[in-house]
């Protein structure tokens, strides 16, 4: 809990600082978002390979030397004097977080027995919820009063607490096993993955050209290369027999649609708030706070009601309930009640918290024990994909009403709207709030597929050949168990 929490301070904090972040070092305002995007985008693309590094050396053990890593990025990004400095720390600070997220849900798996894993991840959901109404809070407070050094400062004292307790209390329970990293596909993913950023984010405040063209096409063709790679790598950063796997396919790929369609929410509501509405950064946070609140007392319920009838049902719920918010998010006008605004983000901090602990339950009931630290990393990276492009769907679809650079300034919060061009930006978020609108309805079809692969609590497994894949509960036939004796032999 403490190291989800962690993690969710440091992404929301840093939303209401970028325009701090922007005047203090000179950031370039098309260059300051890759403050928030450098973060997510290393997590996404380590987050397998030090799951890998949990199953070899120890997910504790990786865990700790997340909160370390994320520690020392926390100070040297408190310290950074420039663009490129800010940037390159933030990378150090997702080295960091991608160890503690990837090996977080693994150490679970292995602490809890699989009837008991949905309650724990109802727990972790409330150190997110927490973690976010903290950055919330603390990231409008000291925007507005202090310095914007002091959202990486905080970090310190809690991370160091953190340490000391996890080496006192947490001890590594599962077998080591012998793992390769996968360089050429972390690589191909990463320039493909940034190539497909970089025009997105340029085409959001400059016209397109043909660098922008041949950013794009080598970012898609780099993501190409990296399937390719994958279908031949001895030990794939992706392991594509994990998606044989009764229900992993659907599970892993309602989390990325559900993180495309959900993270940049958050974006979309402060750019209305301090953009069209005129509020400060301290009063627009506070708004959202509720949500906040109402998640985190939703969250262990839900990942109670996935041990007792499955995870389908609470994921598939919650991700209707957003579905539904979306829709009354693309209602906004100028006029909208403020009161309403907090009831609709109340909502929707209700079904978020019903989808992940239930989600994060079914991939890790359906993982082999021995890939617990894989599955855990994969589902995050699925996750971080979709936050990564929402982010770039969000201001790509919301500037088109207005002038490319100005809804980016209003985007990144230094600028504000009145009159016809608030009224005209307004139906731009219309439309960004209708395109995820179908992101998560297809996040809710996916979910609500599972329910024909995964069984429900006691009911027996079918019986079938010993080749077949793992059960979803992470069962095995009898010699298949005596494989894997032999293989960990």
């Amino acid at each position: 809990m403490a190291g989800v929490l962690m993690t969710a301070i440091d992404t929301t904090i840093v939303v209401l600082a970028l325009p701090e972040i922007e005047r203090s070092l000179h950031v370039a305002l098309s260059a300051v978002v890759w403050v928030i995007i450098s973060f997510l985008l290393v997590i996404t693309l380590l987050a397998t390979q030090v799951g890998r590094l949990g199953d070899m050396f120890g997910r504790v053990r990786m865990y700790e030397s997340g909160f370390a890593v994320f520690v020392v990025g926390s100070l040297l990004c408190a310290l950074a004097w420039d663009e490129a400095s800010i940037i390159a720390f933030r990378v150090v600070q997702g080295i960091g977080g991608a160890l503690i997220m990837a090996n977080s849900g693994a150490v679970i798996a292995d602490l809890y027995p699989r009837e008991r894993r949905g309650r724990a991840y109802g727990l972790t959901a409330v150190g997110w919820t927490v973690g976010a109404v903290i950055g919330v809070v603390l990231g409008g407070l000291i925007v507005t009063y202090i310095s914007w050094r002091w959202i990486f400062w905080i970090n310190v004292p809690p991370g160091v607490l953190a340490i000391a307790a996890a080496l006192r209390v947490l001890r590594d329970h599962g077998d080591r096993v012998r793992r390769r990293l996968d360089l050429p596909g972390m690589i191909t993913l990463g320039l493909g993955l940034f190539g497909v950023l970089w025009a997105m984010t340029k085409l959001a405040n400059e016209p397109l050209d043909a660098s922008t063209v041949g950013f794009l096409v080598a970012g898609v063709l780099l993501i190409v290369v990296f399937v390719l790679i994958e279908t031949r790598a001895a030990e794939p950063m992706l392991p594509l027999s994990l998606f044989r796997v009764p229900t992993m396919a659907a599970s892993l790929l309602a989390a990325l649609f559900q993180g495309l369609a959900n993270f940049a929410v958050l974006f979309l509501l402060l750019m209305y708030l301090q953009g069209p509405r005129g509020l400060s950064p301290i009063h627009a946070s506070l708004l959202l706070v509720p949500g906040y609140v109402a998640g985190a007392a939703v969250g262990p319920p839900a990942g109670w009601l996935a041990d007792r009838r499955g995870p389908v049902l609470p994921a598939t719920l919650g991700l209707a309930i957003q579905v539904a918010v979306l829709l009354c998010y693309a209602q906004l006008t100028l006029s909208t009640p403020l009161w309403l605004i907090v009831l609709i983000s109340l909502v929707n901090g209700i079904g978020t918290s019903c989808f992940f602990p239930a989600n994060s339950a079914a991939v890790m009931k359906a993982a082999p024990p021995d890939m617990f630290g894989i599955a855990s990393g994969i589902l995050r990276t699925f996750s971080n994909i979709g936050m990564v492009f929402s982010f770039a769907v969000a201001i790509l679809v919301a500037s088109r009403s207005i002038s490319r650079g100005l809804a980016f300034a209003i985007f990144v919060g230094t600028a504000r709207l009145h009159g016809q061009l608030a009224d005209a930006f307004t139906t731009g978020l219309h439309a960004a709030f209708y395109a995820f609108v179908s992101f998560m309805a297809i996040a809710a079809v996916l979910s609500g597929l599972r329910a024909r692969g995964i069984r429900r609590p006691g009911k027996p497994l079918a019986r079938g050949p010993v080749e077949a894949s793992p059960s979803p509960a992470g069962h095995r036939p009898r010699s298949a168990g005596r494989r894997i004796r032999a293989s960990r032999s």
